[in-house]
């Protein structure tokens, strides 16, 4: 039976859905303003597993995962880049769909994007403002929303309203009445790309950013459904406004019954921070010729809801790991069912490192058809050992070994196959005079 940590509760339990027959899960996604980085990385793939493990078990399944395409972060990227907002989304879109899809995601079921829910966000509202706990902002242009009107606000990341006060560091808004009053609708600026704004009850304005996934996830999966994920930093304020604001315009709503959080990841030990020089997007990754699958197993060696450091040896013991079992591939056709231990350990509240650990000492069958179930060995051994992410270095010696041999200089031929022989390159001579290789 699948166990899951339910942040809510503070305990893992055994996963009983709402309908066994059909699962409902709803991830937060990207805002579309730059490049996923290394942690947007691990929220996809996590979440990517916890779809695929959900599929095996379950007869049908929903994942709908958002595109933010509306955000103050959004209208200052474009402003800085002198674009208009939809070249930007777009653009940022289609980036996010590559480099993910290079770590062997799958799509979700649904991907609604924001800009496609105003009429929806605008009627949550409006049943907020008539069941009391929104309102008006003194200046007659914010709608917020009324935390004391929820006595059960704060019940997921454990926060009250006094602690909201007293930690307020700043003089609050003069529209709010409390401190933590959270916006709904903002008004638009002046500068505002007209693509960004949009009409309301309370002037030209555009969605606070907790209202958006409330609507989408509401229409897609129902007031009530399984699972809400997302990265730890969401927990608050993002996710505690997500369940106030649903659960207050939909009176008797539970919204999602299982909250999971996947943890932080730090690269070699420090906050990844562009100030400190260590922000690494999936695509400098990709760039650096880091295979996608290596930074998959990498993300996964770790688990999903404890602290995670990025560094050097983490992507060679994966690249390692991957070399391994890809050369097993080679010579070992995949079983047809995944091995049962390893399933065991995904059921476990998704325990990805001690699923790898028995995948290490599985036969080869049994171990092939589990890595393929968890998105791994998605490439041939040849597209492997010889694709895209081949050494330049290692290729152009091997073509001047080619033509050395052509021109008869084999003690030059000899010389470029021992120096590759010793960086771990063995060369594979074919009868049509070309060269196949693999790493030893």
């Amino acid at each position: 039976m699948l166990q899951l940590y339910n942040t809510l509760t503070g305990t893992k339990s055994a996963f009983q859905p709402l309908n066994p027959e059909h699962i409902s899960m709803y991830v937060c996604g990207p805002t579309v303003y730059a490049r996923p980085h290394i942690g947007n990385a691990r929220s996809v793939v996590i979440y990517d597993v916890l779809f695929r493990l959900l599929q095996q078990l379950y007869p049908k399944v929903t994942y709908v995962r958002n595109i933010t395409d509306v955000d103050d972060k959004i209208n200052i990227a474009a402003k800085e880049r002198q674009i208009t907002i939809q070249a930007l989304t777009q653009e940022v879109t289609q980036q996010f769909h590559d480099d993910i899809g290079a770590l062997q995601v799958l799509p979700p079921s649904i991907e609604p994007r924001a800009t496609e829910h105003i009429d929806g966000m605008i009627e949550m509202i409006d049943q907020l403002i008539d069941r009391g706990h929104a309102y008006v902002g003194a200046d007659g242009e914010h709608v917020l929303f009324d935390v004391t009107s929820n006595p059960e606000y704060g019940k997921l990341s454990g926060r009250d309203l006094d602690a909201l006060q007293a930690g307020a560091r700043v003089a609050v808004e003069s529209y709010k009445h409390h401190a933590g009053d959270f916006v709904l609708w903002k008004p638009a600026d002046d500068e505002d790309d007209a693509s960004s704004v949009f009409d309301s009850p309370w002037g030209a304005g555009r969605p606070g950013w907790h209202i958006e996934c409330s609507v989408m996830a509401t229409q897609y999966l129902g007031q009530n459904f399984d699972i809400h994920g997302g990265g730890a930093d969401l927990k608050f304020p993002h996710h505690e406004n997500e369940i106030a604001q649903s659960c207050c315009a939909n009176p008797g709503s539970e919204f999602a019954r299982y909250w999971v959080h996947n943890g932080f990841l730090t690269v070699n030990g420090e906050k990844m921070s562009k100030s400190l020089g260590n922000f690494i997007t999936v695509h400098d990754l990709l760039q650096q010729g880091i295979a996608g699958e290596v930074i998959r197993l990498a993300l996964l060696m770790s688990k999903y809801n404890e602290p995670l450091d990025w560094n050097d040896g983490k992507v060679a013991e994966a690249k390692k790991l991957l070399d391994r079992w890809y050369r097993l591939a080679e010579s070992h056709k995949a079983a047809e069912a995944i091995d049962s231990e390893v399933l065991a350990a995904l059921q476990d509240d998704l325990n990805t490192p001690r699923a790898i650990s028995v995948l290490q000492q599985l036969p080869p069958e049994a171990a092939l058809a589990s890595l393929r179930f968890l998105g791994l060995l998605q490439h041939t051994p040849q597209e492997w050992f010889q694709g895209s992410d081949v050494d330049d270095s290692v290729q152009a010696r091997i073509d001047a070994r080619i033509e050395a041999k052509k021109n008869r200089n084999f003690a030059e031929a000899d010389r470029l196959r021992d120096e590759l022989k010793a960086e771990g390159i063995i060369l594979e001579d074919r009868p049509d005079g070309s060269t196949d290789w693999r790493r030893g």
